[in-house]
């Protein structure tokens, strides 16, 4: 974790000292973001990886949603924090504060000791074995490999939603742009709130029940959305929390059940794996969205799409490797 937030405390410092000598290009900005996203897939999996090792396994899913609720709140307000500093200091100054937080972040780490689980093979290794490794890990549990299938359906239907809330508020609801990013901070509150709640309550259900009934929750709200008149701004929005909050208890309980049903050692590899899959398919759902929207109809999309999502938590609890999953051991 420390060589990643280093790595991308590094590009940011390049930006700052390119905006400081004023010969900054826009491919620099591209190149070192996509540079950023790269120490980036490095972090989020060790992160993930190390929560089980530091806390009991009865807590996993409470940290869980406090991880969201931090997410939700950074994403909030960064935006704006941005805009505050974006106007008081000059861009090199503003990128320079993400080194420090960096160096505030690796400065806490050295203090942090965090268990090295014992490999159990140790031989020579290379990027590729460790995802077929990582592969033939999750393959073996028949109940995980389900809902992770079910997960990446979801994202596959989400992300076209995520993308066309602007497009349906203007359109369907001849809403304004003071009414577009509203609707983007609802969303984000109904996030924190959601997480917040996920770590006070800390549910006792199963697991894959509780992200069974929320993907049920949720394609039921956007289907929902589309059926709403032009009128129905108030309620879209008042649904918009209601998404938001849904959010962590499918998010949540997914990170701590693959968190508990597999080996120390083998969990970053699982999430790296897990991750880079993942976002194929929401890039898919996005790319088709952008040719069917025209054609289909945003509000029509939202229907479908949350259809499928319903769909798709019902067969995730009609298979009964899933419905067995949490009697097995880990």
């Amino acid at each position: 974790m420390i060589g990643a937030d280093s790595f991308v405390a590094l590009c940011s410092g390049v930006i700052a000292l390119l905006f400081y000598l004023d010969i900054i290009e826009l491919w620099h900005i591209y190149l070192l973001l996509m540079l950023r996203s790269v120490g980036g897939a490095f972090h989020t999996p060790a992160m993930k990886s190390s929560v089980p090792l530091l806390a009991p396994e009865k807590e996993l899913m409470r940290i869980a949603g406090i991880n969201q609720a931090i997410q939700s709140i950074c994403n909030i307000g960064g935006p704006a924090l941005g805009a505050i500093l974006l106007l008081a200091f000059d861009m090199s100054l503003v990128m320079l504060l993400d080194v420090l937080g960096a160096i505030i972040a690796c400065t806490a780490l050295l203090f942090v000791y965090i268990p090295n689980p014992k490999q159990e093979n140790t031989s020579a290794k290379n990027v590729l074995y460790d995802m077929r490794d990582g592969f033939n890990v999750i393959m073996r549990n028949k109940g995980v490999s389900w809902v992770m299938v079910t997960e990446v359906l979801v994202s596959f239907f989400v992300m076209p939603m995520v993308a066309l809330m602007p497009l349906m508020t203007l359109k369907n609801f001849s809403g304004t742009a003071y009414q577009v990013s509203l609707i983007e901070t609802l969303f984000g509150a109904g996030m924190l709130a959601g997480g917040a709640l996920l770590g006070v309550w800390n549910p006792k259900i199963r697991k894959t029940l509780l992200i069974a009934i929320s993907y049920f929750l949720l394609g039921a709200a956007l289907a929902f959305c589309g059926i709403l008149p032009a009128d129905g701004f108030v309620l879209f929005a008042a649904l918009t929390v209601a998404q938001g909050i849904v959010v962590p208890f499918f998010s949540g309980p997914f990170t701590s059940l693959l968190q508990t049903q597999f080996k120390p050692a083998y969990l970053g590899r699982v999430f790296s794996l897990f991750d880079s899959v993942s976002l194929l398919p929401s890039i898919i759902g996005l790319f088709i969205t952008g040719f069917i929207a025209d054609s289909l109809g945003i509000a029509n999309i939202f229907i479908c799409c949350g259809i499928a999502i319903v769909f798709t938590s019902i067969l995730m609890m009609c298979i009964p490797a899933v419905r067995d999953l949490e009697k097995q051991s880990k």
